[in-house]
């Protein structure tokens, strides 16, 4: 397996990291966003998106990241990682959707700006973030997984990037601790692989 991403970007990072936790091997293909590589017409052959991550197993190519987590899960067969309760799996969605929207223009955005300059909107990111931070809360008050579920799930894995670098973005997780525990059990995971730090 080959994955086409870049250390920077949290949704590589995810991959990353379930990979690492399955203990898969695979060979990791830098794609140089800087440089506008991710645009570059052999890399849009991959991914007509132009995003990162891609992952090509044996010729079979599977873009976005939450898509590579579920044809992982189900490559390696039945776990609690996407359960096949419904209501679980329906949970597992849910929170996928967040991950790719919420998470994505609050936290992930602001992380952007400050770190990138990229000239978007700082306090609506910072808004949509503290709002998706407070539903987290209130999950995990009661839960130990996002899921509502015994164990981690695709879930945990899909936001945990994103809100573990929430520093990066300005964004304080002091009045999270249900969110700052959860984020101590993904680390503890038996082939946690961390996400790379740039503030």
């Amino acid at each position: 397996m080959k994955l086409y991403g870049h250390p920077v970007s949290g949704h590589s990072h995810r991959v990353r990291l379930f990979l690492s936790i399955l203990g898969l091997p695979y060979e990791e293909e830098l794609v140089d966003l800087a440089t506008g590589q991710h645009k570059s017409p052999g890399y849009l052959a991959l991914n007509a998106f132009g995003e990162v991550p891609v992952l090509d197993d044996d010729g079979v190519l599977i873009a976005d990241s939450n898509a590579i987590l579920v044809y992982l899960a189900r490559k390696a067969g039945p776990s609690h990682w996407l359960p096949a309760d419904p209501v679980a799996e329906a949970q597992v969605q849910r929170w996928f959707s967040v991950a790719a929207g919420k998470v994505h223009f609050g936290l992930a955005t602001a992380r952007l700006i400050k770190l990138r300059g990229v000239p978007l909107n700082y306090e609506e990111a910072a808004g949509r973030a503290y709002a998706t931070l407070k539903v987290m809360e209130q999950t995990l008050s009661d839960n130990a997984w996002l899921a509502r579920t015994a164990e981690p799930t695709l879930a945990d894995l899909a936001l945990y990037s994103y809100v573990a670098s929430a520093g990066e973005g300005d964004i304080s997780l002091d009045d999270y601790p249900a969110v700052r525990a959860w984020l101590a059990e993904i680390e503890a995971l038996d082939g946690f692989v961390p996400f790379a730090v740039l503030g």
